[in-house]
């Protein structure tokens, strides 16, 4: 199957998720001079794209979908620790790099005479609002994004809510992973099948989920041309896809060394790694809400990529963080580097203080921050005793107003809030 068909269905046929069916390789001198994101994206996704409808448009999907930086920021006089910024975006996560991308695909490969579209999104905080300001008002796509109420951050409430005409906002009576598994039941349930096509934006989608690995492979071209050695990235990590970024960007010739999993107390991935026992679980609410999940779907692509267990553990490691060393590890940024880290940020932080004091010392680490910590004031602040400011884009997402429906966490209610409503969703 190619890219745009693997794309427009999001879920293979028999729940599955799509994966590479082979890997291209790739070295630094592929890239030439290329320094830009979109200019990475190119080289970088080409191979994937080959003799699909959308290789054409590859440049101008680079252009729309990269458009804001992912500065790498050194936060040690010697270079060995840096921080990657990935909340520079609309929605101030890293999630825009992605779900724009996915939008500029979907523009391009509708036709005029297309099925309506409807996109289901499933989200533990960031992925929603990215979602929703790349496809609000793209005509022929309605949205609906399903979050856990009460277990998403105020302002990342405020930025999934804010939208209305297209895309529809509904709090699930739940956790994370009853969202995620009321969007896989409905790609299964012929009814809602059979009212138009559906597709998804979380990173199931392999149009999400690929063009994140372009701002790991900048960012590890630009430690390998100034220090000539690999990076090793620290990653939050929940439901795995931004992790599944990385290591596939590693695994077509990237110069990437080290990857460290970070994890809040939904601690699934770092105990499998150590007893080698799988054993999914009601994810549990943390600060650091967006990496809540229990049951994370992109295991199985991890483990299409490392089949066994002991290759798994030589390409990865992983840990878990509480809340306690979250919060510690706020204030310690703070102090020590002048940085303020959402949760997610400084959960990563506190991988990295774990690392052996030789990995520390002699490796090219790369923390990789997800989120603006704008989006957890109400934690942030407090810790640092100072306040955080607003991005201009989280200030005009403010300025717009809130619209929600609740619903259960069951198929018939979501089919029920999936309904037409007159010629459009806005209530």
């Amino acid at each position: 199957m190619g890219f745009s068909a693997a794309l427009l269905q999001g879920l293979a046929p028999d729940g599955g998720l799509y994966v590479p069916a082979a890997w291209p390789r790739l070295v630094a001198e592929d890239f030439g001079g290329a320094a830009g994101l979109a200019e990475v994206a190119q080289p970088l996704l080409a191979p994937f794209l080959a003799a699909d409808p959308l290789a054409p448009e590859l440049a101008a999907l680079a252009q729309e979908a990269f458009a804001f930086p992912a500065p790498l920021v050194p936060i040690q006089a010697d270079g060995r620790l840096s921080v990657l910024e990935l909340f520079h975006g609309p929605t101030a996560a890293f999630k825009d790099f992605g779900a724009r991308f996915l939008a500029a695909c979907f523009a391009r490969l509708r036709g005029a005479d297309a099925r309506p579209l409807t996109i289901l999104v499933a989200t533990s905080g960031d992925t929603g609002g990215a979602v929703a300001a790349a496809f609000h008002q793209r005509p022929g796509i309605e949205v609906a994004v399903l979050f856990p109420k009460g277990l998403v951050s105020p302002t990342q409430e405020r930025q999934l809510t804010c939208w209305g005409g297209n895309v529809r906002s509904l709090a699930v009576r739940g956790t994370f992973d009853d969202c995620q598994r009321l969007v896989k039941e409905a790609f299964r349930d012929p009814g809602l099948r059979a009212r138009g096509a559906l597709s998804s934006a979380n990173s199931i989608n392999l149009g999400r989920l690929l063009p994140q690995a372009v701002y790991y492979a900048a960012a590890s071209l630009a430690v390998w041309r100034q220090h000539g050695e690999r990076a090793s990235f620290v990653i939050p990590s929940g439901n795995l896809g931004n992790s599944l970024a990385c290591l596939w960007a590693r695994q077509v010739g990237l110069p990437i060394g080290a990857v460290v999993l970070a994890h809040n107390a939904n601690r699934t991935v770092p105990d499998y790694l150590a007893t080698g026992e799988w054993r999914p679980r009601p994810s549990v609410a943390t600060l650091a809400s967006a990496m809540d999940v229990g049951d994370p779907s992109n295991m199985e692509r991890l483990r299409s990529l490392y089949p066994q267990l002991p290759e798994l553990r030589r390409a990865v490691s992983a840990v878990s963080v509480s809340d306690a060393e979250i919060r510690e590890r706020i204030s310690a940024g703070f102090r020590s580097y002048g940085q303020v880290w959402c949760p997610h940020t400084a959960t990563a932080a506190q991988a990295w203080e774990r690392l052996a004091p030789e990995e520390r010392a002699h490796g090219r680490w790369v923390l990789v921050a997800t989120a603006h910590p704008a989006k957890f004031r109400e934690i942030v602040e407090p810790l640092i005793g100072r306040e955080v400011p607003t991005p201009d884009s989280l200030a005009r997402l403010f300025a717009r107003p809130v619209q929600c429906a609740e619903i259960d966490a069951t198929l018939g209610a979501l089919r029920a809030a999936l309904e037409p409503q007159g010629d459009s969703w806005t209530s």
